[in-house]
């Protein structure tokens, strides 16, 4: 295990009565690659959202770099400035794309590296030409998300979080709004990234992906962590786990 990035204790999230993160305990490494899978409604985008307090949590503890992330000592909230500071070390990915419309590819990358970081536009036009080139879109750099395809799309999303210079990247399902066809484009940018050293959680159905990508898969089940462990150990002992077992078994006919 790397030095811990992130480290979350005792997380627990309920909507109502329904209890959706229970006692969750997580560590990330610097320079980790962790992947959550699991079945619909087992709470991995809440994991992801309390993470960067896009969801409050209602117990527990969620720090990176040892810094609480929502809350202040004494368990006062944080102020939306501050809360914003916090969320631009934590990156983050969705299924949609949530790119602004009426912005160019460049500008959506722009837009936090000026209103966060603090960027002149200059500086911030150079680092968004930088990571759309590293994503293979310098060619559409003053393209419309009207004009691009979804998987164009998800590599501007993603060249927009890393070039924040987050601590930590999370991903949350990034390919499950696309076509099959562009799957793999976006893949293999979050290969890169990872072959690079970048710190992710990422939450994905990838399952294969998951196996050679990441250093440690984590199975979410019923709101908790069910079963952890490298890919192959956590392959290997699949059986002794009842739920996983029946998780990983839809699977196996598609390269698992």
């Amino acid at each position: 295990m790397h030095e811990p990035l992130l480290t979350i204790r005792d997380l627990k999230k309920s909507f109502g009565r329904t209890e959706v993160l229970k006692s969750i305990d997580l560590d990330v490494g610097r320079g980790e690659v962790v992947a959550v899978i699991g079945p619909s409604g087992s709470g991995k985008t809440t994991l992801l959202r309390c993470i960067n307090f896009l969801e409050t949590y209602d117990g527990g503890s969620v720090r990176i770099d040892g810094a609480e992330v929502g809350y202040t000592e004494g368990r006062k909230r944080r102020g939306e400035r501050a809360l914003a500071r916090m969320r631009a070390e934590t990156g983050m990915v969705f299924q949609s794309f949530n790119l602004f419309p009426h912005l160019t590819a460049a500008q959506n990358v722009m837009l936090g590296l000026t209103k966060v970081r603090r960027k002149t536009k200059a500086e911030a036009r150079e680092i968004a030409g930088h990571w759309l080139g590293r994503v293979g879109l310098g060619h559409k750099a003053e393209a419309l998300p009207s004009e691009l395809s979804g998987g164009q799309q998800q590599r501007v999303g993603i060249a927009r979080a890393v070039a924040m210079e987050p601590k930590i990247l999370l991903l949350d399902e990034i390919t499950s709004a696309l076509d099959p066809e562009l799957v793999g484009e976006v893949l293999e940018v979050v290969r890169g990234l990872a072959a690079e050293g970048m710190t992710m959680l990422m939450v994905t159905h990838e399952i294969a992906f998951a196996r050679d990508a990441s250093s440690r898969i984590v199975f979410m089940a019923d709101g908790t962590i069910a079963a952890e462990g490298p890919p192959v150990e956590l392959i290997a002992s699949a059986e002794a786990n009842p739920r996983l077992f029946s998780f990983l078994a839809r699977f196996r006919a598609s390269h698992f």
